[in-house]
């Protein structure tokens, strides 16, 4: 019996296991090995034939199937490779015929291909992957020349007068950021507060607060650079919102270092009431002077749809005085709505608290929402539109008449 499972051993060893190594199936002959010496084992009391002892004939028919898997799966995978084969040479003459094909396809996007369903999904896939490979080439090659265009810049002399030039505007310009932040800074201890009013995020779409951001980082822009800048307090503001988010996305670290105060109380916690004024388009109240001693309120929000009266009811329940810009005294007023952009009421407050002049600071608002400026008073102007209203009145009033004596005559001559 020993010296069986000494042949068996050695019959593995020399001739199977080399076998199995090539084609990937040693693991599998392991447990037959095994099994094939159990079975001599517990067939050593029975006296019958080598065949018995050792099922060699079993043994042959296992590793005929093992082959016969194996033939398959390669040739199958030669199927697949034949396939894929062909699909690209067809996609190359496709190319080369003056087709939208990419250059470059992997074997992912080969497979892809041929899973699509119809010819032109097909078509639309290969023009995807072309378009796809056509972005790739033009970003590389603006890369490319950004480098090489860096480079020559780099193998310039130093002091030509570009270079001076450009220097020097680097330089100006550091220096009136500096200027500007100083201004900033002092307007912080003793310049007059502006707030705006950062509660007007449910009333908006996410596309809304980002407008109104963006208009806001304008309005902070041009203040800066102003002369007699305001101290902006962004009121209402929780670190949680929108307006945060979108905040971030334009100063990114910037955001920490901006020369402003911003706070969740709310502007009746912060200032005294009867220093506040918000200003609002629906207000019945109108503007007539810019008061330096005052604390003007604007509201942060932007509305497609006009929702008329928001900002007016909040300025009501917290029992605030309200003003609206005096438009229609000194502007020849359009049909239309009279809201104006944050950045606009930004630069009329700025204008107003530097030169006090209506007619400079209201040239900020845009031309296609007004005619021109008033060169006359206001009365005379109604008198003058009520006079041509009646004219008009009259005219039709004469027209009504002569149409109706003109039908009555004729139904007078048809009876």
């Amino acid at each position: 019996m020993q010296s069986a499972n000494v042949l068996l051993k050695k019959i593995v060893r020399s001739s199977v296991l080399p076998f199995a190594a090539q084609h990937g199936m040693k693991k599998d002959l392991f447990p037959l090995s095994r099994t094939l010496s159990l079975s001599l084992c517990l067939k050593q009391d029975n006296s019958g034939s080598p065949s018995e002892k050792l099922d060699l004939d079993a043994w042959k028919k296992v590793m005929k199937s093992g082959l016969q898997e194996e033939v398959s799966e390669t040739v199958s995978e030669r199927k697949d490779l034949s396939t894929l084969a062909a699909a690209r040479e067809i996609l190359e003459m496709w190319r080369l015929a003056g087709r939208s094909v990419p250059e470059n396809i992997s074997e992912e996007q080969l497979k892809t291909f041929m899973e699509c369903p119809s010819k032109s999904a097909k078509k639309k896939y290969l023009k995807y992957l072309h378009l796809k490979e056509l972005y790739k080439k033009n970003d590389k090659r603006k890369m490319d020349e950004k480098r090489e265009r860096r480079l020559e810049t780099q193998k310039q002399p130093s002091e030509t007068d570009e270079t001076k030039r450009s220097s020097f505007i680097c330089l100006w310009a550091s220096s009136m950021d500096k200027a500007y932040n100083w201004r900033v800074a002092q307007s912080m201890i003793f310049g007059q507060p502006l707030i705006f009013d950062m509660s007007y995020e449910k009333d908006m779409s996410v596309r809304e607060v980002a407008n109104t951001v963006r208009q806001i980082v304008l309005s902070e822009s041009c203040n800066r650079r102003s002369v007699d800048p305001f101290h902006i307090h962004f009121c209402n503001f929780n670190d949680d919102s929108l307006y945060h988010k979108e905040f971030i996305k334009h100063y990114k670290e910037a955001w920490g270092k901006l020369l402003i105060t911003v706070t969740d109380q709310c502007y009746t916690d912060v200032f005294p009431k009867d220093k506040l004024i918000y200003l609002t388009a629906d207000s019945p109240k109108v503007m007539k002077t810019f008061d330096h001693d005052k604390i003007y309120i604007i509201g942060s929000m932007v509305d497609r749809s006009i929702k008329t009266g928001v900002s007016l009811a909040r300025a009501k329940r917290l029992g605030l005085e309200t003003a609206a810009l005096p438009l229609e005294k000194y502007l020849l007023w359009n049909s239309g709505a009279k809201n104006l952009t944050l950045d606009q009421m930004m630069h009329i407050l700025l204008t107003l608290k530097d030169t006090g002049d209506w007619k400079k600071a209201l040239e900020f608002v845009p031309k296609r929402k007004y005619c021109g400026f008033v060169n006359r008073p206001v009365h005379e102007l109604k008198r003058t539109l009520n006079l041509m209203k009646t004219i008009k009145l009259g005219k039709r009033q004469e027209e009504v008449q002569k149409q109706f004596a003109k039908n009555y005559s004729k139904k007078l001559t048809q009876k």
